[in-house]
Parts: structure tokens; C-alpha cells; sequence
């Protein structure tokens, strides 16, 4: 190291050290909290331009760069951000969370620590139904007297699991095969550390409508409360680029590009050829990729010939 080299201080960000520690409320007993952070938007321009000193003088350019960089899906500069959190979660929502093995995770161990007693609750009112057309998603709720039979169970079946864990550890039955029996409704805590890019990959699939909600409940407590203020550029742009976007693939632009020349006949044709308009007795088979364009076209504000 030479003796006129640059002394480089660590660069913070006063928005997110105000809420360090702070616990954001989630579900009914959850909660996230930042327990640290490394780099900011500046450590992305830094990382991109492979420079040593601070960012250029005009906020304006870095905005330019960050977006360019997300917009083109120049990943590795976002990876030079990390977080810490510190997450309380039901155990059947985190085993959607850890399937992104994209982090650093260290959970509360049943073995080692009496299990938390908290579990997640339903609300008579919050019961959904299974969706007809989404093997693994929800649509619309239950009527409230099922609901309020429903959550009265809930409420029994979660609190006897609780009695006899804790008759099992009172026994003297060890803790790691006393807890078998306990509910995935009951919370676990962990430490969950990633990187920048690896998280907005996390709340691309998260934030989304069609994720399950109680997942759903945590990313949007991340990026509103915690990412917007960490980097409050990059947040932005993941709005812009990938969240409030719309992708066409190649079979989707040859249809958009008929209706955008007038020509509703070419794009049922174009569909028929993909294989998106086969019917039964029953009119329209259902089919994901023309749903999915559909969806597409109606915030376009362009017509669904087919549906005419």
C-alpha cells in the first residue's frame, strides 16, 4: 500500500440506522428486523466503475448507472450490498423461505431451546379457498360462520399440541423428540443474511399477487420499510424494471404486435398456431401462457380478440 493511497471510511446510511433493531410487525406474532448492512446505492456505482474514492458528485449519474445496470441485469455490482435480518416467522412460511438458497441462515434451534410459544392464527374472516385454477394458490375466502368454526378448531388443535409439548418436557422427555408433534403454525426465529441482487430476487417472487399471502406479508415489509430506505435508487428500479414491468416472450410479441397494427384476425390466428385456443363442450380450455398474455394485454390496454 502506498503512502498517498486513499483512506476509505465505511459508508452508512442514516434512513437505516434509524430503525436498526427495530422490530417491523408481521402476521399476527412475526416480525422482521435489520441487524446489520453492508454498502449502499453509492457501493453499487462504486463496485460498477471499480473505483476507490466516492461516487460522482451528481446523484443524477448514479441513478443513470444503477438503473442501466438493473435494467440490463448486470447482477454482480448488487451483490457488493449485504443485509442482515433478523426474521420471526411461521414455520410453514419459512419452509418457502429457505428454498432460496441464496443466503446465509442460522434458525432457533428445538433441539438446543424450548420451542417459541407462539403460533399463527387465523381470523374467522381469513380462511381462503383453494383456487380452481392454481393447484397451488387461493381465491377468495370462506363464508364467516364456517370461518369462526374453523379458526375455534384451529385455536384447540394449536393449544393441545402446546399442552402435551410441555407435558413431554415436564416427563423429562428430551426437547428434539418432544417437539415432533408441535403444529407448522408455531414461529421460529432466524438470522437471515444475504446480498442485494439474491434479495431482489427473493422479493421479485415474493411481492408477487400470486405468492401465498402470509409470505407475501414479510416482502412487503422488507422492501417498503427496509430496502426502500437502504437503497432508495435501486429500490426504484426494481420497481420500474421488474416488479411494474411487462415481458413479452417471442410468441406474445407476434400477437401484441397484430393488435397494435389493428389486425385482431392475425392474432387469433397467431393463438390458434400456438395452441392456446383449443376448446371442449365447455368453450375455452384452460390454458396458462394465453392467461398469462391476457393478463399482459389488459394492462396494455389492448383487446382480447378471442374473448369477443
Amino acid at each position: 500500500m502506498t503512502d498517498d493511497a486513499e483512506r476509505l471510511s465505511r459508508l452508512n446510511v442514516p434512513a437505516l440506522d434509524g430503525i436498526l433493531g427495530r422490530p417491523f410487525k408481521v402476521l399476527d406474532d412475526g416480525f422482521v428486523r435489520v441487524i446489520d448492512y453492508m454498502g449502499t446505492d453509492e457501493s453499487i456505482v462504486q463496485a460498477a466503475r471499480v473505483s476507490y474514492g466516492r461516487g460522482t458528485k451528481k446523484v443524477s449519474e448514479d441513478r443513470g448507472l444503477i438503473r442501466y445496470l438493473l435494467r440490463h441485469r448486470h447482477t454482480t455490482p448488487f451483490e457488493m450490498c449485504e443485509l442482515k435480518l433478523h426474521l420471526r416467522v411461521p414455520m410453514d412460511c419459512w419452509r418457502q423461505w429457505i428454498r432460496h438458497r441464496t443466503a446465509n441462515v442460522n434458525e432457533y434451534s428445538t433441539r438446543y431451546s424450548i420451542a417459541i410459544d407462539a403460533t399463527q392464527r387465523t381470523p374467522a374472516g381469513a380462511w381462503r379457498k383453494q383456487a380452481p385454477g392454481n393447484k397451488q394458490g387461493s381465491e377468495g375466502f370462506l363464508d364467516a360462520r364456517t370461518g369462526r368454526a374453523l379458526s375455534e378448531k384451529e385455536n384447540e388443535i394449536q393449544d393441545t399440541a402446546r399442552a402435551v409439548y410441555q407435558e413431554r418436557l415436564d416427563a423429562g422427555v428430551s426437547r428434539e423428540q418432544a417437539r415432533k408433534d408441535l403444529p407448522l403454525s408455531t414461529y421460529t426465529e432466524a438470522y437471515w443474511k444475504i446480498d442485494l441482487h439474491n434479495l431482489l430476487r427473493f422479493l421479485s417472487l415474493r411481492m408477487d399477487e400470486r405468492a401465498q399471502e402470509e409470505i407475501r406479508a414479510y416482502a412487503g415489509v422488507i422492501g417498503q420499510e427496509i430496502v426502500r430506505r437502504w437503497c432508495p435508487i435501486v429500490w426504484e428500479a426494481f420497481l420500474d424494471y421488474q416488479m411494474e414491468n411487462v415481458t413479452l416472450s417471442r410468441l406474445e410479441i407476434g400477437i401484441v404486435g397484430a393488435l397494435v397494427r389493428g389486425d385482431e384476425r392475425e392474432a387469433i390466428e397467431l393463438a390458434r398456431g400456438f395452441g392456446w385456443l383449443k376448446t371442449d363442450d365447455k368453450g375455452l380450455k384452460s390454458n396458462r401462457e394465453r392467461s398469462e398474455l391476457e393478463e399482459k394485454l389488459a394492462r396494455l390496454a389492448l383487446p382480447i380478440p378471442w374473448k369477443k
